[in-house]
């Protein structure tokens, strides 16, 4: 299959919603062969380092496979291990993005721990602006989102359109549940950030991410009560 080039947004929007039904009951790895396929080296995947799985789909649907990663300055020091072991093991290409200001111009132009008395303006800052200039030259990307996360991802579908980027969106693991991603990490023993077995259900900056506590979602431990849910990547 020919790759898709120059195609403008309108064509892109059309092609992302007849795939997102055509692509409902695919697998995951077969979603990943089409996008690849339609966008060529114009197709990326990104990833928070929480875990390599959609990573690793990536490449073995194309190897070689850019997967870009957001280094906001606050990470932890096992998230960044994550992705310098992921650089290493699997055949991708690892890109890593940083803001336009170091944590520390940050602070000197807007305080101290923005992250505690804005987080949306602290994540606007650091992921989503970053990850918009770092998809400039891309028409699709790929996410690790999954339905059963949370209530604002349920209706994910697995291949949509991006209307704020104008890009093509994939996810091809969104109809998984964590059982199945459970399954393929065991598998195929993929990569994961060593805090999942250390009482974190989601990994995040480490200003903002928390240890879960008995009975709470996975998701519970990000922005803890602060009432924030997303970090603006997605919505």
């Amino acid at each position: 299959m020919t790759a898709v080039r120059d195609a403008g947004p309108a064509e892109l929007r059309a092609l992302a919603e007849q795939a997102g039904r055509d692509l409902e009951d695919s697998s995951a790895l077969d979603i990943l062969r089409w996008a690849t396929d339609t966008f060529g080296d114009r197709f990326c995947v990104t990833s928070s380092m929480e875990d390599a799985v959609v990573a690793h789909l990536a490449s073995r649907a194309r190897p070689g496979v850019d997967v870009v990663f957001l280094d906001t300055g606050y990470h932890f020091p096992e998230t960044i291990g994550t992705r310098d072991a992921v650089e290493a093991v699997l055949d991708v290409h690892v890109i890593t993005l940083t803001p336009r200001q170091t944590v520390a111009e940050q602070d000197a132009e807007h305080g101290p721990k923005l992250y505690q008395r804005d987080p949306d303006l602290c994540c606007s800052l650091r992921k989503v602006a970053p990850l918009e200039e770092g998809l400039t030259g891309y028409d699709a990307w790929a996410t690790g989102l999954r339905r059963d996360e949370s209530p604002t991802r349920a209706g994910t579908p697995v291949v949509g359109w991006d209307e704020k980027r104008q890009k093509v969106k994939v996810s091809p693991i969104a109809r998984w549940t964590q059982d199945d991603v459970d399954a393929y990490i065991a598998e195929h023993g993929v990569l994961t950030n060593p805090l999942l077995s250390d009482g974190y259900g989601s990994v995040g900056c480490a200003p903002c991410t928390r240890r879960l506590l008995a009975g709470e979602d996975a998701r519970a431990g990000r922005w803890a009560g602060s009432g924030k849910t997303e970090c603006g990547l997605h919505g």
